[in-house]
């Protein structure tokens, strides 16, 4: 019989399974590899990458749990059914794979089956079949309680029931910039905007350090408008200065001051708060001085107009640009098209102007009420008549602890006040904003529903449908106001008189809101866009004085900081003075 000689067995002195360290051979070849624990229950994703093999002829990221892999569909961020968090999922991510292919170009494909169609043309009785199809479109999402299910047009489904033509390339649609990036930029700082979403500050109740301009009554009688009753927009000549940060004098004198670390304006720091809605461009560009931050916009700048259907799931687009080295590609009109989202663009912020210029009472009584210092960027020689605006520059505190003194300084804006109420300290102030209507049936409208058919029987599914499409829009407008101590908000829904036509429009209803109970329904945390505001602060202030810009991505989530020369953006403020030297006027 042969002999048999037991293996050697390393036993571990200290515990636990498997050999200890001590005990391993020199030259064991899996002596490197890490561990990750992971439960019986995890699957294995994607287990190695063979793309990037190093010279030891080893995977460089090995396996990927479930914890790890499956963030994207948010199974992961649930944990276990059981309220316990999912075993491992606290340490380190030594399988995480990262991808670097490009996934945007990637879309969902649906596979859900048409409805049949029977001999008299109608669709078969299927499930979600309305008259368009069977598959639920976006564009009857916010029309419920019309006839025939969903939409109001008899059916939630896509016409025919099949996708659009050429759907898989919208989310493919390619947006420009805000602003050219330079080679000679530094990129500093990256942030995605799921961990902006993350971040909370809570802040106090400001101080006022002083009010400027002057301000006319709401009239009520817009309250009362219908459909039925609608009435035209007007064209009012009036001023409305809207002078970036680093060129208010009252800002100046604050600055000279020391009053506070930061300084800015409500248009601008609203935009940053709701960051995490955005989706179109934007850029702001910070200048550090010694010890304080002025965040300031450039003049034509994504700041100065306002968006439509920006949160739509296919929101407007520009005409693509015409490629010469393609005989082939379709000649594109010289004319713009007025459902594009540039023409869209203007013509809301047309609208937004002569609707607050238009709902107020110039005209005594009530009379129009002086704050406690006069217009500020309002010369002497200036002979036009002012808008009803008001200026509240207020302080808010953004320190942590009681030993930090991080304040930030911001102009406010507020409208007009109501009747009855002292403005002077602050009672009745109100904002004025208004929403507008082009064609409900343009690409770009995000499945509204006709307003004038609507808008007083259900009233709900168009704010449903707007509170969608334009989320990041109306959270920067409540923001605005509460950050102004608003105590109402005014919205005015507006339509073209023809939906051809872009220069004619008219007021079908006007609806008033508290600020405050807005941004509730709109789920806007304020202490979310403070942690914003801090955290770009602290980012700054680590850096040493000179030019940045912050610039959200225009096709991705994130939002970068540069550091520029400081003469960036100095040669096109030259260009857009003019002949005469003077500085452009912002307003009507």
């Amino acid at each position: 019989m042969a002999p048999f000689t037991l293996p050697t067995i390393n036993d571990n002195p200290g515990g636990g399974w498997g050999p200890s360290s001590s005990n391993l051979p020199p030259n064991f070849k899996f002596k490197d590899i890490p561990y990750a624990p992971y439960s019986k229950s995890d699957k294995l994703g994607r287990f190695a990458d063979w793309n990037d093999i190093s010279g030891d002829n080893r995977p460089t990221n090995v396996g990927q749990t479930t914890q790890q892999g499956n963030q994207r569909t948010g199974q992961g961020a649930r944990g276990r059914r059981d309220g316990q968090p999912a075993f491992g999922s606290g340490t380190a991510s030594a399988f995480a794979y990262f991808h670097v292919e490009d996934e945007s170009s990637f879309s969902l494909v649906d596979t859900k089956t048409s409805a049949v169609r029977s001999r008299g043309g109608a669709l078969s009785r299927g499930r979600g079949a309305g008259r368009g199809g069977s598959s639920y479109s976006n564009r009857g999402a916010a029309q419920r309680g019309g006839r025939g299910g969903f939409s109001g047009r008899g059916g939630g489904g896509q016409r025919g029931g099949r996708r659009g033509w050429r759907d898989w390339e919208k989310n493919n649609r390619t947006r420009e910039s805000s602003v050219a990036i330079s080679p000679e930029w530094s990129m500093l700082e990256e942030i995605e905007f799921h961990r902006l979403a993350k971040l909370r500050l809570e802040v106090d109740e400001p101080e006022e350090l002083g009010s400027y301009g002057k301000l006319f009554a709401y009239d009520k009688s817009y309250d009362r408008i219908t459909t039925k009753s609608e009435k035209p927009l007007q064209l009012v000549d009036r001023i409305k200065y809207n002078t970036t940060t680093s060129d208010d004098p009252v800002i100046q004198s604050l600055a000279s001051k020391e009053k506070a670390t930061v300084y800015t304006t409500d248009v601008i720091l609203s935009v940053l708060m709701c960051a995490p809605r955005s989706v179109y461009p934007w850029d702001i560009v910070i200048v550090r001085e010694g010890n304080k931050l002025f965040l300031d916009k450039r003049d034509g700048g994504p700041f100065d107009t306002v968006t439509v259907n920006e949160n739509a799931s296919d929101p407007p687009q520009d005409t693509p640009p015409v490629n010469p080295n393609n005989p082939t590609e379709r000649v594109v009109p010289e004319t713009p098209s007025i459902n594009s989202a540039t023409s869209l663009s203007l013509e809301a912020t047309y609208i937004n102007q002569n609707f607050g210029f238009q709902s107020v009472i110039e005209t005594p009584p009530p009379p129009a009420v002086e704050l406690d210092k006069p217009n500020p960027f309002y010369g002497p020689d200036e002979t036009e008549p002012l808008a009803s605006c008001g200026y509240r520059y207020r302080l808010f505190d953004l320190g942590v602890t009681e030993e930090e003194d991080i304040k930030i300084c911001v102009r406010t804006e507020v409208d007009a006040y109501s009747a009855g109420q002292n403005a002077r300290l602050g009672q009745g102030l109100v904002t004025i904003r208004a929403l507008n209507e082009f064609d409900p049936r343009a690409q770009g409208a995000g499945g509204a529903p006709d307003w004038r058919t609507k808008l007083d029987s259900q009233r709900g599914a168009v704010v449903a449908t707007e509170m969608k499409n334009n989320s990041c829009k109306l959270a920067k407008w409540t923001v605005q106001s509460v950050l102004a101590g608003a105590e109402l908000m005014k919205i005015g829904y507006i339509s073209r008189a023809n939906p051809r036509d872009n220069t004619r429009h008219v007021i079908l209803s006007t609806t008033s809101t508290r600020p405050t109970d807005f941004a509730a329904q709109l789920n806007v945390s304020l202490a979310n866009g403070w942690g914003i505001v801090r955290t770009v602060t602290d980012l700054c202030m680590k850096q040493p004085e000179g030019k940045y810009v912050l610039v959200k991505d225009p096709n991705k989530p994130v939002i970068r900081l540069y550091a520029v020369p400081a003469n960036a953006f100095t040669a096109e403020e030259d260009d857009e003075e003019g002949f005469d030297g003077e500085e452009p006027e912002s307003g009507v």
